[in-house]
């Protein structure tokens, strides 16, 4: 599943190409994806602006002209691309680059723009949904409501940490994984973090002191911060919205390098692997705790 810094490179990469273009057309070539589309989906946005395109937690959000909000959700295979002109192909640049592939069967929704560009989203296994809602109710509409604070935004740092898993005894990990506290974050930059801050993913989120609280924001944001500047790690289905495939899984710290020696210059651990609430957790048992 996409993580924050997935869905904010995609965010990046869509907004020059949506941001304050015309709908023209929207074709929507299926009823539904993992829900149905709202009723007269492509009918209600035919002719509105975009007038910007936001993220909240692992969700985008296309404000339009007549302050309705798309919800666009991409699931586990969940993909947008940019095209072109009428043979066009879109840009693949990047060291990494993947290609895409050319099943046109999954380009389920099609924004024709008015400044001449297509937006395709593409989703093999359907597992991604669009959604609408009043800006004025976004905060509870049906995906969004009871979603907890930004890890990149203003309001996060160690003193809110620490408030919110103040007398939990869930492990660490959980506690950061539950998008009701803190949302966006995924599994893979949970690892990342904790890692870097030398904290045990399987101690008790009320055991953090305020000292420790503050090493782990700091690492929350800058794990987050160099995701996103290298375009997202892109593992499996993922891509940028250009197509070009992301890279930060080359500078994994401990994600996915089970047996390898911990990254830090001070420690002589290996990283290990177990499995937590049925997710893979990678962590060095001698540095951190």
């Amino acid at each position: 599943m996409p993580e924050l810094p997935e869905v904010e490179t995609v965010r990046q990469g869509l907004a020059p190409a949506m941001e304050g273009a015309v709908i023209d057309r929207l074709e929507q070539r299926r009823p539904d994806l993992r829900f149905p589309f709202p009723e007269r989906f492509a009918e209600r946005l035919t002719g509105r602006r975009i007038d910007g395109l936001g993220r909240r937690a692992k969700y985008l959000l296309a404000d339009l002209d007549d302050g309705s909000v798309v919800i666009m959700h991409l699931g586990m295979s969940g993909s947008f691309r940019v095209e072109e002109g009428p043979l066009a192909e879109p840009e693949t640049p990047g060291a990494f680059h993947h290609p895409r592939g050319k099943a046109l069967a999954h380009d389920h929704v099609v924004f024709h723009l008015s400044n001449g560009k297509r937006v395709i989203y593409n989703d093999p296994r359907r597992f991604g949904f669009m959604d609408l809602a009043s800006r004025a109710g976004i905060e509870t509409a049906r995906h969004l409501a009871g979603l907890g604070v930004e890890p990149v935004g203003n309001a996060f740092d160690g003193k809110v940490l620490h408030r919110l898993f103040e007398a939990k005894k869930a492990p660490l990990k959980a506690a950061l994984l539950d998008q009701g506290l803190i949302a966006g974050l995924g599994n893979i930059y949970v690892c990342e973090a904790l890692n870097m801050s030398g904290l045990s993913p399987e101690r008790a989120a009320g055991s953090l002191t305020a000292k420790a609280a503050d090493r782990l924001a700091a690492a929350i944001r800058e794990v987050l911060a160099a995701a996103i500047a290298a375009g997202g790690s892109s593992l499996r289905d993922h891509r940028q919205a250009n197509g070009e495939l992301g890279y930060f899984q080359h500078s994994f710290r401990v994600y996915d390098r089970e047996g390898e020696p911990c990254p830090k210059l001070d420690c002589s651990g290996v990283i290990e692997r177990k499995v937590q609430s049925g997710r893979s957790t990678f962590f060095c048992a001698t540095c951190q705790k």
